[in-house]
């Protein structure tokens, strides 16, 4: 049953289509702006209008859709970027709407490009703790340097309300589903509760439900103007060695009202993605990060690896551990192969 495509093609059990794929877009002021990410060759920050162009091929190539990311003007404490009425992704939001009617537009909902500190949460100064004392010895005389640190955390209820806030001000511009990505505790509760009041019960919320800590996470930050000024995200993102603390974290957003879930990343997390499909039964996402695209680049690039065979490969390897959505850099790219 090997010996002839025709043969492969007649027993294969894992397919892809383009409506499997969710193409990201970064949106960025100005107009006229497509300026390529150095780390991701082939994805570009986006002014409006060119956001537009791309939402409309996206259409044209029969894609499951796109989801939003902004860069917006200026940075705060209070993330104001993401929720004013006219913050970038509302913006892009309504042009893309106005212009490509037939296309499901997803709004990430995470506050970290918006936030001047970098992090998915308000944040606050916890404590200051002396530093370790060090001293020398010589002629019975002694010098002392002593440092203080500075250690923060971050509130997970007040960053519930600006989430919340942000997911309707997205959702008044028209955006089809609700994406959450800061992984706050009780988050999908509070979003779905700021949704209905607000007038739309029947906007759907996808959860990033299962987002690890991880290290393939670079090249977005250089996309999103995204990075941490201090400290990481480990405090809030999960442990990458953990499995069944995922599910834990699955179960919660999926009582709390989510509508469908995600693995992030993927690639790495496989055996994540397969665990949530045989224990969960709403819709599955998974997202190849822009380090998972940006190494296969990197390689095929190089010559090293080929450019068709990996991209397909690696968006089959997805799918066949249980995503039927799948967030992939090489979404245009793989919609023109199948």
């Amino acid at each position: 049953m090997r010996q002839s495509e025709l043969l492969r093609s007649l027993v294969r059990e894992t397919r892809l289509t383009p409506k499997n794929f969710i193409y990201p877009l970064f949106v960025c002021p100005g107009e006229g702006v497509r300026r390529e990410i150095s780390s991701m060759p082939g994805v570009f920050n986006l002014s409006v209008d060119k956001a537009v162009q791309e939402a409309r091929e996206s259409q044209s190539l029969g894609l499951g859709g796109i989801i939003l990311f902004g860069l917006p003007e200026k940075k705060d404490e209070v993330a104001t970027g993401a929720w004013s009425d006219d913050g970038i992704v509302q913006r892009a939001t309504r042009a893309i709407k106005q212009e490509v009617r037939e296309l499901v537009v997803i709004g990430d909902v995470c506050l970290c490009e918006y936030m001047s500190h970098g992090h998915c949460g308000v944040v606050q100064q916890k404590k200051q703790t002396p530093g370790t004392a060090s001293g020398s010895h010589n002629g019975g005389s002694a010098a002392v340097q002593t440092a203080a640190c500075t250690e923060y955390e971050i509130l997970n209820d007040p960053t519930l309300e600006i989430l919340a806030r942000t997911s309707v001000s997205l959702a008044k511009a028209g955006m089809d589903i609700i994406a959450p990505s800061d992984m706050m505790d009780g988050r999908v509760g509070a979003i779905r509760k700021g949704l209905d009041q607000a007038g739309f019960e029947n906007t759907p919320i996808l959860s990033y439900a299962a987002k690890y800590a991880s290290g393939f996470y670079g090249p977005f930050r250089e996309a999103a103007d995204s990075a941490p000024q201090f400290g990481d995200r480990r405090s809030y993102q999960m442990d990458g060695a953990n499995l069944r603390e995922s599910m834990r974290e699955i179960e919660l957003d999926v009582e709390e009202g989510a509508d469908m879930i995600m693995v992030k990343p993927a690639m790495p997390y496989l055996d994540v993605i397969a665990e949530a499909r045989r224990r969960f039964d709403l819709p599955l996402a998974a997202y190849q990060v822009s380090g998972e695209y940006a190494m296969l680049q990197a390689a095929i690039r190089n010559g090293w690896l080929d450019r068709d065979r990996v991209i397909l490969e690696s968006l089959v390897s997805i799918r066949r551990a249980g995503a039927e959505l799948i967030l992939t850099y090489f979404a245009k790219d793989a919609a023109k192969l199948l």
